[in-house]
């Protein structure tokens, strides 16, 4: 026996005002955040070291992270600060007796934050470590080398904490969700997406283009808002270029969202040498990532048909509403972000 469920007029308006609220919240602090910190420690000589310690910038300004070494560490150079536009890099050089073995490094500050901070050290025999510290545990202890596996772990949880962190990228392809009505299209337009940003992840990691931050968020941004008069022409029975072609754009719009994508990659500052490494296993990382929310979206989808829940009218546009004014949201944001940047 099925059951029908009609909620009131004032609870919709109510649930939908909630989803709203909640989502621009949310996209406010995952927007700067998610971006980790990055602390690089090359083997200069034996038991010297270079140290390159690099935090995100939130709201311009330095997110309050700070170094802590042990007793038994000491400063060859004084740290010397550089400002970038999106983080503060600080450089310096240390010794210290028996080298980084047994070591910890104390990242004062991080447990009040949302941040994780990629640590990579460099040996001069070779060995690289890499690793992921995360706000519930602020140290790391040098210990035995960490094997190739363990690095690959580290770049393909960034990605993957990357695209369930970023709503927007995810709101596209929620939206994609409502546009698309078979499952072989549905196929098709995941794939399309994941191919074109898997391209322009690439071309920006590697450094064969450089699209500036601004007016690429702004067009992610507005990306979105495009989904949300198609999701609105979908219920009215309606059709369109997208709705008979989603998977065309779904590679269009994935292009751009390849390039926001990249910045997550980017932010870490890793060595050349490790890019097409790091490329792969944090691209694997999205993909699963990606995979799991659409996994997710089509078992509600399921569970709610299976029950045949009745909504009104203006609840069952509800997709539509939150995809259209959170995406006219963030693009007036960024277009005024971009305008106040440029002055």
């Amino acid at each position: 026996m099925s059951a029908r469920i009609m909620l009131p007029t004032s609870l919709c308006r109510l649930l939908f005002g909630v989803a709203v609220t909640v989502l621009v919240l949310a996209s406010n602090v995952f927007a700067h955040e998610i971006r980790p910190a990055y602390l690089q420690i090359d083997e200069m000589a034996v038991n010297r070291y270079k140290v390159v310690w690099r935090t995100p910038m939130l709201s311009g300004m330095r997110l309050p992270i700070a170094l802590r070494f042990q007793d038994g560490v000491r400063n060859v150079t004084e740290p010397a600060e550089r400002d970038l536009p999106d983080s503060l890099v600080q450089t310096r050089v240390i010794e210290t007796d028996g080298g980084l073995a047994g070591k910890r490094v104390e990242f004062v500050g991080l447990q009040a934050t949302i941040t994780d901070v990629l640590v990579r050290v460099h040996l001069l025999d070779g060995t690289v470590e890499t690793t992921m510290i995360h706000p519930s545990q602020p140290w790391i202890d040098f210990a035995a080398t960490r094997s190739p596996l363990a690095a690959a772990r580290v770049y393909f949880v960034s990605g993957f904490q990357h695209i369930l962190l970023g709503i927007d990228h995810l709101l596209f392809v929620f939206g994609l969700l409502f546009i698309v009505r078979s499952r072989w299209m549905l196929v098709k337009t995941i794939t399309a997406f994941t191919v074109a940003h898997s391209i322009t992840l690439a071309i920006a990691t590697l450094g064969k283009v450089d699209v500036p931050a601004l007016p690429l968020n702004a067009t992610i941004a507005l990306s979105i808002l495009f989904l949300g008069p198609e999701i609105v022409r979908v219920s009215c029975g309606q059709t369109s270029f997208t709705i008979r072609h989603p998977w065309i754009v779904s590679f269009a719009f994935g292009l751009l969202h390849g390039f926001g994508f990249a910045s997550g990659l980017t932010a870490l500052g890793l060595p050349q040498g490790d890019i097409p490494f790091a490329l792969l296993m944090f691209n694997l990382g999205v993909e699963a990532g990606q995979l799991a929310f659409v996994g997710l979206m089509l078992l509600l989808i399921a569970a709610l048909k299976s029950i045949e829940i009745r909504l009104p009218r203006g609840m069952e546009l509800m997709p539509a509403y939150v995809v259209g004014i959170l995406g006219a949201y963030w693009t007036v944001d960024r277009i005024v972000a971009m305008f106040v940047g440029i002055t």
